[in-house]
């Protein structure tokens, strides 16, 4: 199974879940129902923009952990640099 694959069966079973609990299919308590299913979207993108953010952050704070990635970026600078001198333009 392919990680796309996998991905849609997931969002499948999840919003079919929803759906189940949005529609009173599974009973809930009333104030469960009417309090927390509602919002349980906005609670998941929330939520998911945070997780994304994190791993953004922890990403930026561990990037010289990979000094291999960190001397080719470098690199690349390096000739960007010589690249836009030689078209005139200045870079410092």
């Amino acid at each position: 199974m392919t990680r796309a694959q996998q991905t849609i069966s997931i969002a499948l079973l999840v919003s079919s879940l929803y759906l189940c609990l949005y529609l009173e299919l599974l009973p809930l308590p009333p104030a469960v129902q009417q309090d927390i299913v509602p919002v349980l979207p906005f609670w998941f993108l929330v939520s998911f923009g945070a997780w994304l953010l994190f791993r953004l952050g922890w990403g930026m704070l561990t990037f010289r952990d990979t000094p291999d990635a960190y001397a080719e970026l470098m690199e690349e600078i390096k000739m960007a640099k010589a690249d836009l001198r030689t078209k005139g333009v200045d870079v410092d």
